[in-house]
């Protein structure tokens, strides 16, 4: 781990991605060939956003960490800003497409994002768990979907 990234365990987790700002996080462990590709990737974006916190997550060590979060696949980038998760995705990311995620993080009107969600939670109540920004048209549903009137048994 380079000097531009911090250290991310269970204890330090919810204090790191509540900070006012962006935190890019970067779940791998040292076994995962991928992750150690993403690795120098990942550094050398650090040192680029400097006003970016970038953290790195080893899923060996934190465990129960990476499973809280939900964790299937490494690398998994996760992004925050100001407390909100903007960003998740599996698979060793490319450096343009991390300058092109911060920039826009960096753009976004919290200030809507949070009444957006705000006004989402009033609507739906806070179990609801499915995604209204998509259209669900004629997609197989599996036996675990829980969303909409169109449920497929």
């Amino acid at each position: 781990m380079g000097t531009s990234t911090v250290q991310i365990t269970i204890d330090n987790f919810e204090d790191i991605i509540k900070k006012p700002g962006i935190v890019m996080l970067d779940f791998w462990a040292e076994w995962c060939g991928p992750c150690k590709v993403f690795a120098p990737v990942f550094e050398k974006a650090a040192e680029k956003h400097t006003d970016v916190v970038f953290g790195k997550i080893d899923t060996e060590d934190q465990q129960e960490l990476a499973g809280a979060v939900g964790i299937s696949a490494i690398p998994t980038v996760m992004v925050f800003r100001d407390g909100v998760l903007l960003f998740r995705e599996s698979g060793a990311l490319p450096a343009q497409a991390i300058d092109s995620i911060v920039e826009q993080t960096k753009k976004l009107d919290m200030d809507e994002v949070k009444a957006k969600m705000a006004e989402h939670a009033h609507e739906h109540g806070p179990d609801c768990d499915h995604d209204h920004d998509h259209d669900h048209g004629d997609h197989e549903h599996g036996p675990d979907c829980d969303h909409g009137p169109e449920k497929k048994a």
